[in-house]
Order: C-alpha cells, then structure tokens, then sequence
C-alpha cells in the first residue's frame, strides 16, 4: 500500500537546543553534556543524594535537580566545578573557529 502523504521532517544539527530555536543553544547544549557526564558518574558511584551533597557541595534540592536532569538551573563553572570534586581532569582547547561547525564542542575522554 503506498502512502498518500509521505512523512515530512528535518534533518537535526545534533543541538536540540538550537533546533527549537533557543537563544544561547551553545552554552544549553554544553551544560547538557556536561551535566550527563556528571549524572553518569554519580549514577556508576551509586551514592545516596545526602551523599551527593556531600561530595559535590550543593543543598539536596540541587541534587535532585542535577538527577533529574535539569542542568540548566547550573552554570557551566559550577558543572565543572562538580567534575573536579568527583576527581575529573578538565582541558579546554581554544581554536579558530571554522564555519559550519559548532562554536562550543565537548568532548569526553574513555
């Protein structure tokens, strides 16, 4: 059976943030990953949020925000500030920029 109507859509820019059309899509999208490297972390330590207070030095609220994923209630600062705690080395590359690509790229060491 042949469709009448073929489905329509859009080819993403790997930024969701940007594809809604939301200003400051680069420092959303870098919080995100940030923020899920974080998660993972916390998530392989299976510590307890009072626990996560702790180590990363926020109120539990914060902690259930940061779980919940709502990385944007955080600065990219504070983010990288919580990867220091959980004992992460942090590098930050500047290079021209070259057109097409992203101006804020994150990326993440196995």
């Amino acid at each position: 059976m042949k469709r009448r109507n073929p489905i329509k859509f859009e080819k993403s820019s790997d930024n969701i943030f940007a594809d809604l059309g939301l200003q400051d899509a680069g420092e959303l999208y870098t919080r995100a990953q940030i923020g899920v490297h974080v998660f993972k972390i916390l998530k392989d330590k299976k510590l307890k949020q009072r626990e996560i207070a702790g180590v990363l030095g926020i109120a539990q609220p914060d902690v259930s925000h940061l779980m919940n994923g709502h990385f944007s209630r955080f600065t990219t600062d504070k983010l990288l500030d919580f990867l220091k705690r959980l004992n992460q080395k942090v590098k930050i590359e500047v290079s021209h920029h070259h057109k097409g690509e992203p101006y804020q790229q994150v990326t993440f060491a196995s």
